[in-house]
């Protein structure tokens, strides 16, 4: 008799989830592209989500609806709040106060 293991291990199932995470995020122009209007790509992606949390193994499952939903938020297709405020490294709180940040030149 046979005891080989057949399923694929955490370690293998997580690449494989990780690819199709950076295939999609290349392919996000491309899909919105092939299917105009909203409820076309809303309905592509939905086919991609479903795939990528079908394989990933279940303790991964929220990190992955995690970066999934930021991707779909990005994309517009998933709901959420976007941001659209640049936040620079250096002298933000000044920036966003309205003031100019201090000059280091002297």
């Amino acid at each position: 008799m046979n005891d080989t293991n057949t399923e694929p291990d955490c370690g293998t199932l997580l690449a494989r989830v990780e690819a199709l995470i950076l295939e999609l995020e290349r392919e996000m122009g491309h899909l919105q592209a092939r299917h105009p209007g909203v409820f076309a790509i809303a309905s592509a992606w939905a086919q991609r989500y479903d795939v990528i949390i079908a394989l990933a193994p279940p303790q991964a499952r929220p990190d992955i609806e995690s970066r999934l939903q930021r991707i779909g938020i990005r994309w517009g297709v998933m709901p959420g709040p976007r941001v659209t405020q640049e936040f620079t490294a250096l002298g933000g709180h000044a920036v966003l106060a309205g003031r100019a940040p201090p000059d280091d030149a002297d």
